[in-house]
């Protein structure tokens, strides 16, 4: 009998400045299977994204009053690392009321867990197979 390969545990950036929010946020995302790398700040998720050339897939909230706004982050991200996928959430935006970049795609909080969890499924499946 063979022995059987580890599964892949994609790498998700989770991008939260409020403690609380982020520590759920990483729960959820370990729950789900992928392995959490965490940034306290805009500046922190670009560092990040430029030593973990492994990143495919960036959670991110727009509401960051301490650091860039969260759409110019994720808008930076979208040109830079354009195969990146992301996944935005915010308390004080609607879906209609900001730009998305590209590809991105918006969830309200409070969140929906196990929404948040079949789009990171979704998205992760796109990146194994190569399709966007």
């Amino acid at each position: 009998m063979g022995q059987s390969q580890p599964l892949m545990r994609w790498p998700v950036l989770v991008v939260e400045d409020e403690p609380i929010l982020r520590l759920d946020a990483i729960s959820m995302v370990e729950k789900a299977g992928f392995e959490a790398v965490e940034a306290l700040s805009s500046a922190d998720a670009i560092r990040l994204l430029e030593e973990r050339l492994d990143i495919r897939l960036v959670y991110m909230d727009l509401d960051m009053p301490r650091s860039r706004k969260g759409i110019e982050i994720a808008e930076a991200i979208r040109q830079r690392w354009p195969p990146i996928e992301i996944i935005l959430t915010a308390a004080y935006f609607t879906r209609d009321s900001v730009r998305l970049p590209e590809r991105a795609e918006f969830y309200p909080k409070p969140v929906n867990h196990v929404e948040i969890v079949d789009a990171m499924h979704r998205l992760m499946g796109n990146v194994a197979t190569g399709s966007r």
